[in-house]
């Protein structure tokens, strides 16, 4: 199948400003492939600075890359037409990390679903649009008699990001990108929004590419994987290979810090430095400084993708003796 969306050896570098030769590589070399069909749910993973935001904002088209492409059905999205935009902005909905922000508290939250049927042209009546939006509201585990009518304040955050779940489902898009949508929420909602991704992917056939700092919201709802770290792939793959035998040491470091509830849990040994080195980074491995394998050759030239199994890549030279992939072939290892 062709790609819906797709972004070609990516890299976005932010200057300092007028004064300023401070350059902020944010992603680099950086590619992903979102076929048509089928429907996937790949998460994107790692702490703040690695460039999942960045990412989020180049594949919506809200930035240009400094190098590469981002592609919706083979066209650059900087060179569309308003037809192919308007098709675009269809297809690709977003559901942002702050459900606070995302409404004017002078409407109803029946102007922010209604808003995007008028502005597609998706219904025919006003009966037609009460329908459009109480289906969805339900797709989502919302009753409409209890969510209608109301301001957004009269509202839990768990509400306030579903119907901004609901509110993507309206256009019947093709590709969800979810930028960290429930690190805002109570712990208590964040299964049930993590459930509605779900049911968009699984009932609807909707894609999803959930970006997260969290590994284990990351687990529950993906199938494939890709761990950031300062805006290069460490690690990717199936997310139950990855998960429960990272091979970076930068994945074991993620592993070992979730919490668990028990006790008696020993905590992994493994010994990494938390905070990164303000010194001047080494032209090898950006994890380098960090990391407790590091060998002379990690400080010499950045690590290529190698193919740790048949699901499984990571951007370590400890496994320098497997075969080695470009970024833009990383989708090869994905669980269809």
């Amino acid at each position: 199948m062709g790609a819906l969306l797709e972004a070609r050896h990516v890299t976005k570098v932010f200057a300092g400003g007028l004064l300023s030769k401070h350059r902020t590589v944010a992603l680099e070399d950086f590619s992903i492939s979102v076929a048509t069909r089928p429907p996937s749910v790949t998460a994107i993973v790692g702490e703040s600075g690695s460039g999942k935001t960045t990412l989020a904002r180049l594949l919506l088209g809200l930035a240009a890359p400094t190098s590469g492409e981002v592609l919706y059905l083979g066209r650059d999205l900087r060179h569309m037409s308003g037809a192919e935009r308007r098709a675009f902005r269809r297809d690709v909905q977003v559901v942002f990390q702050d459900p606070y922000d995302a409404y004017n508290p002078f409407y109803k939250i029946d102007h922010v679903l209604a808003e995007p049927i008028a502005n597609f042209r998706l219904a025919k009546s006003s009966s037609d649009k009460n329908s459009l939006i109480d289906s969805a509201l339900q797709a989502v585990g919302l009753r409409p008699e209890e969510t209608l009518g109301r301001y957004p304040h009269q509202l839990s955050g768990g509400q306030r990001q579903r119907i901004m779940v609901a509110r993507a489902l309206l256009v019947k898009p093709r590709l969800i990108i979810a930028d960290e949508p429930v690190s805002m929420v109570d712990a208590s909602l964040r299964a049930t929004i993590l459930s509605s991704f779900r049911k968009l992917n699984q009932d609807f056939g909707i894609s999803v590419i959930y970006i997260t700092h969290d590994i284990t919201t990351a687990y529950q709802i993906s199938k494939n994987i890709i761990v950031m770290y300062a805006g290069s792939v460490a690690e990717a793959g199936d997310v139950e290979a990855v998960v429960r035998q990272p091979k970076h040491p930068y994945t074991q470091l993620l592993i070992s810090s979730i919490p668990l509830p028990n006790p008696k849990r020993t905590w992994n040994a493994l010994k990494i430095q938390t905070e990164i080195s303000g010194t001047k980074p080494s032209a090898g491995c950006k994890f380098a400084d960090r990391c407790p394998s590091v060998m002379d050759i990690c400080r010499q030239a950045p690590p290529p993708l190698f193919k740790t199994d048949d699901n499984r890549l990571a951007a370590c030279y400890l496994y320098r003796d497997r075969a080695a992939i470009e970024t833009a072939e990383m989708d090869s290892v994905f669980v269809k």
